[in-house]
Parts: C-alpha cells; structure tokens; sequence
C-alpha cells in the first residue's frame, strides 16, 4: 500500500492494530510501552517491537513526548502506521525517530500480520 512518509526509516514487525485513535499520554506507559488506557482496544498489551497500527492520535501535546520517552526507554513500536498522522504522533514520530507513514487502509491490516514499513518510499507491505 502506498501513503505519504512521516518519519523516515525502515521497520518489519508484528503489526498491533487498533480501531480506536490511541493517546499517548495517559494512554500508554512510558517505562513499559504497555497501553493503559482503561476500556481501549489494546489496553494490558505492549507496543514494544510491533508495527503500531491505529487510526489517529489524540489528546495532550505531551504525547509526542510520550513516543520520544517509550522510544528512549527502549520500548517502543519499530514502526508506525496511521489513517491519518495528526501533529502529536508526527512530531513524536519524528523526535524519536520511528519510522511513520500515513494515508493507509488500516482496515487491511490484522492483529498478527508480519508488516513491513518503507517509510522512504512510503510503502506499507503485509506479508
């Protein structure tokens, strides 16, 4: 699938998919990369190593310190995937340098699917 590049890079992995926009602050741990956030899809599963796929961010600016923080921490998705990158998740993305495209059929891709993320060339590959 083809989207437009956010952050550059390269990453494969287990794609972790959520239909619910995610916020980082408040919604994911930033010492664990577990999703905390009380009733949403993936809460109590870890982003660690996975190609993180979700619709959109949401809430505080301080998300994107979040993704800086997970990443820093050792605990963060190899790679992001989105609907649409709202400037919270872009700017993390890119502070923390995490792979990211967006203007992807996120509804293609499953829990479990091996993804491979060409940021560069803004190709989203499911295997």
């Amino acid at each position: 699938m083809k989207g437009r590049m956010i952050s550059p890079g390269t990453a494969e992995g287990v794609a972790i998919v959520s239909t619910e926009p995610i916020g980082f602050y408040g919604g994911i741990d930033i010492e664990t990369g577990i999703v905390i956030e009380k009733g949403h899809p993936l809460e109590g599963k870890s982003v660690k190593d996975k190609i993180l796929v979700f619709p959109c961010g949401k809430g505080s600016t301080v998300g994107s310190y979040v993704i800086y923080g997970i990443k820093k921490n050792g605990v963060a998705p190899a790679g992001i995937v989105n609907k649409e990158t709202e400037t919270i998740v872009a700017t993390g993305a890119i502070l923390a340098g995490i792979p990211c495209v967006d203007q992807i059929d996120i509804e293609k891709i499953k829990d479990g699917d091996m993804v491979l993320l060409d940021a560069d060339n803004a190709l989203v590959t499911v295997q």
